[in-house]
């Protein structure tokens, strides 16, 4: 009997936007990359952004969006990476901000510290992204390191269509060295 090795493991962190409802698309090509994937979710968007049983079903394991207590396990091993898609207005001044009042934002800032990968594919709106605050918030965490894919604001074009999200782009963001 051979062990296998452990396969990385990505924290897929999963704001309220309604792009969310493609995260199985991110799921299904972490996993197709070599990834064991562990949903963490907002509170908000875990009440209809996506199909929750879909991603459970997915990768095997609870989306978790509340705190543990101290003495239960600890359901994902540590992260090797970290995925924020889509992320928020609210979620990325938060986390630049270090105001860790969810599961998902206290996530994100404790990876900040472990050092590890993180890339982030933001879905804000054109007029929330020119806010000074939001603009900051980029600006402090890029310079820690932090990778950011190109905004979505989901609106239509010209035709009318609205542009893809590119979910593939985290994993691309990873892989930079």
């Amino acid at each position: 009997m051979t062990d296998e090795p452990r396969k990385p493991f990505l924290y897929l962190v999963v704001c309220a936007a309604g792009i969310a409802a493609g995260v199985g698309r991110l799921i299904t090509a972490a996993q197709e990359r070599g990834w064991e994937v562990g949903v963490i979710a907002t509170p908000v968007a875990v009440n209809g952004f996506f199909d929750t049983a879909e991603a459970e079903a997915r990768t095997g394991r609870p989306i978790r969006s509340a705190w543990r207590r101290p003495s239960d396990p600890r359901p994902f091993p540590a992260p090797d990476a970290v995925v924020v898609a889509p992320a928020t207005f609210n979620t990325v001044n938060k986390w630049a901000a270090g105001l860790a009042d969810t599961l998902a934002v206290g996530t994100l800032c404790e990876a900040l510290g472990l050092d590890v990968p993180i890339a982030v594919l933001p879905c804000v709106a054109g007029a929330l992204a020119a806010h000074p605050a939001y603009q900051e918030s980029l600006a402090r965490l890029r310079a820690l390191g932090v990778r950011f894919g190109d905004p979505y604001a989901g609106e239509a074009d010209a035709d009318g269509g609205r542009p893809e999200f590119a979910w593939e782009r985290a994993l691309d963001l990873l892989d930079r060295t």
